[in-house]
C-alpha cells in the first residue's frame, strides 16, 4: 500500500460498448486509456491493483449458435486484454428469463479458453427469474470441473438488478457512453474509523472518515474521465478487502467481538448507512462486501461455526452483494444451487437492492472439509454448509 495514502485503488474500469466480440479497436482504446489512468493514479501516491473493461451485454440477444460462434473472437478479445494486464466483462450473457440448456456447457467451454474474461446472468429485475436462476445454476456446477480447484465460478456470477456502470467484477456491465468507474478498496479505513468509535457515533464516524479519503479520488477521477472524454459514473464505495486487511476484523473492532455473534447485523447496517450517505457521487454496489474467500478472518469465522449462508443472507439484506466467493460442496445438486439463487433473486426484488451469488462448488470436499487454494487472492476455508 501506498505509504501516504490511506487506501488501495482495487480498480479502475472503463466502459465499452460493442456490437460483437471482433471490435477489438475499441477493447484496445479503453486499455490505452486504462494505462493512463494507472499512471494518474500512480503519479498521486495511490497503488492501482487492477485495470478493467466492462462492455454492454451484447451476448444476451444470441442464441445457442451463435452464441458459440462468438467464442473465437472472445479468445481474442482474451488475448488482448490479458497481455496488456487488463481483465474483461462481457456483462449478463443471460438478461431475462429464459430457458437455456446450452449455457453451462458455453460457460465452461469460455472458462476453459479464456484468462481474463468475466461474465454473469440476470436472475432478477422487477421479478425472480426462475428460468435464468436454474441456467446460471447449471453453470456453477459445469465451471466448478472445467478448470481445476472450481475456480471457473471466480469469474462468473448470477446477477439480480446490478445497476450498469458497476466496476466490480464478475457482474460489471457497461451501458451507454465510453466511461470511467472506480472501485476501492478501504477496508482499512472502516477497521481504524471503529477502532475509534463507539456504535452511538459509528456511522457518522464512519462516513466523515470515508468522504474525506475518497474526495481526493474523486478529484482524480473526474480530471481524468474529462482528458480522456470519458464520462465520470462514481465510485464503487464499496469496502472490499482484501488477504492483508479483512472487513470481519473491522467489524469485530466495532461489536468487540467474534463475526458472527449478537450485533453483527446491527454492524453491517452501520457500515451500509455511512457508505449510502457518503459526500462523493457513488456507483455499483457501493455496500458491504463480505467474500468468505477473499477475507481471511470471514474464513476463520466460518470455519469456527459463527455463521453459515443463511447468516450471510441475513446480512444481505441490510448490507451489499449477496452470496461472495462462498464455498460449498463440490457435489451440490443443480436443484439445491437454483434454490439459493432464487432465495437470492427474491431478496433483491423485495428490497429493490443489487445482489449477487458467487458460489464455489469446491470439487471432491464436503462439508467441513477444507478447501485450498494456491490463487493469491483466495485464502483456504471450511466449505459450507447449503442448508
Amino acid at each position: 500500500m501506498s505509504q501516504n495514502r490511506p487506501l488501495r485503488i482495487r480498480t479502475i474500469t472503463a466502459g465499452v460498448e460493442l456490437e460483437n466480440a471482433s471490435q477489438l479497436d475499441r477493447i484496445e482504446r479503453a486499455v490505452s486509456v486504462l494505462q493512463r489512468g494507472r499512471k494518474h493514479f500512480e503519479e498521486a501516491g495511490y497503488e492501482v491493483q487492477t485495470t478493467r473493461v466492462a462492455t454492454n451485454p451484447f451476448l444476451a440477444s444470441l442464441d445457442a449458435a451463435a452464441r458459440d460462434r462468438q467464442l473465437p473472437l472472445l479468445e481474442k478479445l482474451d488475448q488482448l486484454v490479458s497481455e496488456s494486464g487488463v481483465i474483461a466483462s462481457v456483462g449478463p450473457v443471460i438478461d431475462a428469463d429464459r430457458a437455456d440448456d446450452a449455457f453451462g456447457f458455453w460457460a465452461a467451454e469460455l472458462v476453459r479458453r479464456t484468462r481474463s474474461v468475466s461474465f454473469s446472468a440476470n436472475i432478477a429485475s422487477e421479478s425472480i427469474h426462475p428460468r435464468t436462476s436454474l441456467a446460471a445454476a447449471r453453470a456453477m456446477v459445469t465451471l466448478s470441473t472445467a478448470i481445476p480447484n472450481g475456480l471457473g465460478n471466480f469469474r462468473f456470477a448470477a446477477a439480480a438488478n446490478i445497476p450498469a456502470g458497476t466496476p466490480f467484477f464478475p457482474v460489471a456491465w457497461h451501458r451507454g457512453a465510453e466511461s470511467i468507474a472506480i472501485g476501492v478498496e478501504s477496508a482499512a479505513i472502516v477497521e481504524d474509523a471503529f477502532r475509534e468509535a463507539k456504535s452511538a457515533d459509528a456511522t457518522r464516524v464512519l462516513r466523515e472518515t470515508m468522504t474525506k479519503a475518497l474526495r481526493p479520488i474523486e478529484t482524480l477521477a473526474q480530471q481524468f474521465a474529462q482528458r480522456e472524454g470519458r464520462d465520470y459514473l462514481g465510485i464503487d464505495s464499496s469496502p472490499a478487502p482484501l488477504k492483508d486487511r479483512s472487513i470481519a476484523a473491522a467489524i469485530e473492532a466495532l461489536i468487540g467481538g467474534p463475526f458472527g455473534t449478537a450485533s453483527t447485523l446491527e454492524a453491517c447496517s452501520i457500515i451500509t448507512a455511512a457508505i449510502k450517505s457518503l459526500d462523493v457521487k457513488t456507483c455499483g454496489y457501493s455496500g458491504l462486501m463480505l467474500p468468505v474467500l477473499e477475507d481471511p478472518v470471514l474464513a476463520q469465522r466460518a470455519g469456527e461455526g459463527r455463521f453459515g449462508i443463511r447468516d450471510l443472507l441475513l446480512y444481505s439484506s441490510v448490507c451489499g452483494t449477496g452470496l461472495d466467493v462462498v464455498p460449498i460442496p463440490g457435489d451440490t445438486p443443480v436443484e439445491a444451487v437454483a434454490g439459493l439463487l432464487r432465495d437470492v433473486a427474491a431478496l433483491s426484488v423485495r428490497l429493490k437492492k443489487a445482489l449477487s451469488a458467487r458460489l464455489f462448488l469446491v470439487p471432491e470436499k464436503r462439508v467441513g472439509e477444507i478447501a485450498r487454494f494456491t490463487d493469491p487472492l483466495l485464502t483456504d476455508c471450511t466449505v459450507m454448509k447449503l442448508d
